[in-house]
């Protein structure tokens, strides 16, 4: 082994600790925006409560702005967990919400085909969201 070999050896292996060091602090940088926005849902609800408490026969049409921002924000923190799972090499199983790797094309555990990164559409909104939103609120390495 030559002092070239040698050399090549340690740039690959420096390359290599910088991606995981970048990889890293996506992955924190992106926890810390979803549990932002986790917060800031809570905070609208919370809202919205005290308003319809104090008002009770106001119209509900003042509440709209309230939940285009929930469902936006839901749409904003869906996006930032299939970028975190993009990272992390894993799919989600829509069917049943267990994590697959990512090279995988149907789910071990109730084989439903796995959407591909492309296919999955982040524009959708629904009920079940905000209890998924509260039911997996720790976002996991």
């Amino acid at each position: 082994m030559g002092i070239a070999d040698v050399v090549e050896t340690i740039g690959s292996t420096a390359s290599g600790v910088a991606d995981k060091a970048k990889n890293i602090s996506e992955v924190s940088n992106l926890k810390r925006k979803i549990a932002y926005e986790e917060e800031r849902i809570v905070e609208i609800f919370a809202d919205i409560g005290k308003s319809l408490y104090e008002n009770r026969n106001q119209d509900m049409s003042a509440f709209a702005p309230l939940c285009d921002d929930i469902d936006v924000r839901k749409r904003r923190i869906k996006r930032m967990r299939l970028e975190l799972n993009e990272i992390r090499g894993v799919k989600l199983c829509e069917t049943c919400g267990t994590e697959v790797d990512e090279k995988y094309q149907y789910c071990g555990v109730c084989g439903a085909k796995l959407p591909s990164s492309r296919e999955v559409n982040v524009s959708e909104s629904n009920s079940s969201d905000v209890d998924n939103l509260f039911s997996s609120s720790t976002v996991t390495e």
